[in-house]
């Protein structure tokens, strides 16, 4: 028997201004679908999410809800107007007694429900709007980026919560890993138009190059059909006078559907100038700490930075990472230690705040208007690593067209401006590039083309991220920066330092175990000698498992305490009921996988 959709889009076709960016498109989302919608920066992700979402109006077509389905959209600029605080906006709307469901999203993402509106971030007010639409608990979640100004901790929370959802939804996201971790089908939207496949993200590249082929055999046939059929009509049949009207009609149909093919976007023409060789040491941090008040952001701390290597800083947000590059550069000063900087060094910078981009200026004055990049005596001119080249042919190696180059840097999605960022980055020759969030909003095909092209700099890169995916291909060394002050340097990208961090943990539990016991003394108990390292690693979770499940089930049994709940609601009654019975049983299981570990842990 057929599932009823939960979202049908009919013939839907949708115009702004010019070409269609949308034509006669339909599509439907099943209950229960984990969908990935892919597609290059302006192919209209955004817009038809909106339009799923019943927030863009098309111009022909029909958006259908099925009844009674409840459906939820994150904003990627949440209007908090009104409200006094992040919690305040989070729990709007739901019923009363369920502002528990905020708390445990907001432990999760790692925001203060109780932070004013009006001091908080772009990244808090982001991380309130997708707790909102967590705590709602829609059948149908539309998640715009949800993983921009999440820490590593935060994303993985999220995987495990959307992991576990029974609801449908729908994902854009730049990271890899997360993709491929919850997408079960995936939506593709190229030129106009959305191609579906029942297949994860994780077979979405090999899927697009397969489809790209095939549209490159069927070109090249058709050329070679209208070359023939073209040379036909000029040289005509020497035995006959009158030519085949019919086929002529032909070549003219094969040449009509020749021109309304729409070809694929290039992708953007960036590349990197290492300009003057820096010394072969760039960088090293002997002993070097800091301090905010009572706070401690980096105990002492050595580093040696050699050109050519690629350092990624990981760590949760707060942790530090941004004030120990800034420390590393020079553009702050250690309490205590020293920092050398190499000879020769041209530092440029990618700055996830996107403070270098002024929204009021046009991209052709953000280009022009900066001192490093104009040319002398011409407005309409920026100079690229040395040679002048004209700001429209410039913003065009970066996939903008002709009329975007007057339009403010406002009127820009978040890949365009980090695409304009990169421009303005790339046209500087530099030794030492310095990469703050690179990689969120860039599209698939952008990410792919800017690691290769860190992959062949002449350079240095320290590279501030929370992509695993983009860590594991670019960097060859790891600084994992955990909290309390605390650095530790890996060899390797994200997966190694996990790997790595596993290993010394193991080993440290199991040294004290190697050591003979003192005369007279107690069995050492902590070692955890008899574990594997699987083992260990889910002993050292366990008790934040717990935890968690401790808290959930107290802010559950609270609300179910209302001795008029059964009455006034019962199908919160029940909802809330089944939810104690699960997390209870869970807390019972997990009690005991932790005791039979540390039984093991002790023998």
């Amino acid at each position: 028997m057929a599932r009823t959709p939960l979202l049908q889009l009919s013939e839907i076709s949708l115009t702004y201004g010019g070409d269609p960016i949308f034509d006669g498109l339909s599509l439907n989302v099943q209950p229960g679908d984990r969908v990935a919608l892919v597609g290059r920066n302006g192919s209209g992700k955004s817009t038809l999410m909106k339009v799923m979402a019943g927030l863009v109006e098309v111009d022909r077509g029909e958006v259908v809800l099925s009844a009674g389905v409840s459906t939820g959209y994150m904003e990627q600029d949440p209007d908090l107007s009104g409200f006094a605080t992040l919690g305040d906006f989070a729990r709007d709307g739901l019923p009363e007694g369920e502002g528990y469901r905020v708390d445990m999203a907001a432990e999760g993402l790692k925001f203060d429900p109780d932070r004013p509106v009006n001091t908080a971030s772009g990244g808090e007010r982001r991380r309130a709007a997708l707790a909102r639409l967590l705590a709602q608990a829609p059948e149908l979640m539309l998640l715009d980026e949800p993983t921009n100004h999440l820490d590593i901790q935060a994303i993985g929370w999220l995987e495990e919560h959307l992991s576990q959802t029974r609801a449908g939804f729908v994902l854009i996201s730049h990271d890899r890993a997360f993709l491929r971790r919850l997408t079960r089908a995936t939506l593709w939207i190229d030129r106009g138009q959305v191609r579906r496949q029942e297949r994860g993200f994780e077979g979405f590249e090999d899927w697009r190059e397969a489809t790209w082929a095939a549209e490159d055999d069927a070109r090249h046939k058709l050329d070679r059909k209208i070359k023939a059929e073209a040379r036909w009509a000029v040289e005509g049949i020497s035995a006959r006078r009158k030519r085949n009207q019919g086929r002529v009609r032909a070549l003219a149909a094969l040449r009509a559907e020749r021109s309304s093919q729409i070809r694929r976007q290039g992708t953007a023409a960036m590349a990197l100038d290492s300009g003057t060789q820096s010394g072969k040491k760039v960088i090293e941090a002997k002993g070097i700490a800091k301090t905010f008040g009572e706070r401690t952001i980096l105990r002492p701390f050595d580093l040696r930075i050699q050109r050519g290597d690629r350092i990624a800083f990981v760590g949760p947000n707060g942790a530090g990472k941004t004030t120990l590059i800034k420390m590393l550069t020079g553009e702050i000063a250690p309490d205590e230690g020293t920092v050398t900087m190499g000879t020769n060094l041209e530092i440029a910078v990618f700055d996830q705040a996107r403070a270098a981009l002024n929204p009021d200026q046009t991209l052709w004055e953000s280009l022009t208007g900066d001192p490093d990049m104009r040319v002398s005596g011409r407005a309409d001119q920026v100079m690229v690593r040395g040679t002048p080249k004209h700001v429209v042919a410039y913003l065009k190696d970066f996939l903008f067209d002709d009329g975007q180059a007057r339009a403010p840097v406002r009127s820009l999605s978040g890949g365009e401006k980090a695409r304009l960022l990169l421009a303005r980055l790339m046209a500087k020759p530099s030794n030492l590039l310095v990469m703050d969030e690179p990689t969120n909003d860039l599209d698939v095909e952008t990410l792919d083309l800017l690691q290769d092209l860190l992959g062949e700099y002449d350079g240095t890169v320290l590279l501030v991220s929370h992509d695993r995916d983009f860590i594991d291909r670019v960097a060859d060394t790891t600084v994992a920066m955990e909290g309390d002050g605390r650095a530790t340097v890996y060899a390797g990208g994200w997966s190694d330092y996990q790997a790595q961090r596993g290993e010394v943990a193991a080993e440290e539990a199991q040294a004290p175990a190697a050591r003979p016991a003192q005369a007279g003394g107690d069995k050492h108990k902590g070692g955890k000698s008899g574990l594997s390292f699987t083992e260990k690693h889910r002993l050292d979770e366990l008790p934040g498992i717990i935890q968690r499940l401790e808290a959930e089930i107290a802010k559950l049994s609270e609300f179910l305490a209302d001795p008029n709940l059964f009455q006034t609601a019962p199908a919160k009654f029940q909802k809330a009921s089944l939810a104690l019975s699960e997390r209870q049983a869970a807390l019972a299981d997990a009690e005991d996988e932790w005791l039979s570990l540390e039984e093991k842990a002790a023998v």
